[in-house]
């Protein structure tokens, strides 16, 4: 699949911009673009399986490829623009991202401050369910589907032994560190 950027020319997410950052791992060949196969190969790298990187890759493409490539026409290919990843912003969110996608370190830290009640730097599976309903806004379902989605994912992979989410682990999806550990988690594990 063609893509909009300039052959040979690398697209690099903005320093501050921690959601073009969060999505320029699915970039693979970091052309701007992510299609549904690279979003398929970034789940499997991450260590995901089969079915939930195919899913995941049709659910997420589809939903933000049109938000992202604003004036232009519908496309079966379902890209997203990496640099336009701030308008594909959903409600019922942490508003950790601001709406330029940049971390929002007060809102990051209100996470843990309202929510960690068992651990102060980490999130019981009943404290992610509080912090999902505490951010669902009225009459936004998709934004909530989205939320929850994403956090429920975020916890299947990342909880330790007893169902934790730490806060270094939150902190290092929102920038997309987190991702580039995964990978590297997994491809150990595969190759001994």
């Amino acid at each position: 699949m063609a893509s909009s950027a300039s052959p040979g020319v690398k697209f690099v997410p903005e320093e501050d911009n921690f959601l073009q950052r969060h999505v320029a791992f699915f970039d693979r060949n970091k052309d701007g673009i992510v299609y549904p196969s690279e979003t398929y190969q970034g789940f499997r790298a991450i260590g995901c399986g089969y079915l939930l990187s195919a899913f995941a890759s049709m659910f997420i493409n589809m939903g933000l490829s049109s938000k992202t490539r604003p004036g232009k026409g519908f496309t079966f290919s379902f890209p997203i623009e990496v640099k336009n990843i701030h308008l594909a912003k959903h409600g019922s969110d942490s508003g950790v991202y601001d709406k330029d996608g940049r971390f929002v370190a007060s809102k990051f830290e209100e996470i843990f401050a309202k929510h960690s009640k068992t651990h102060p730097d980490a999130l019981t599976g009943e404290e992610l369910k509080q912090l999902l309903n505490a951010n669902k806004e009225p009459n936004d379902r998709k934004g909530a589907i989205a939320g929850y989605t994403e956090w429920k994912m975020l916890h299947y992979l990342c909880k330790d032994k007893n169902g934790l989410l730490h806060k270094e682990t939150v902190r290092a999806a929102y920038d997309g560190s987190l991702f580039e550990q995964l990978e590297k988690q997994t491809a150990s594990k595969e190759h001994p």
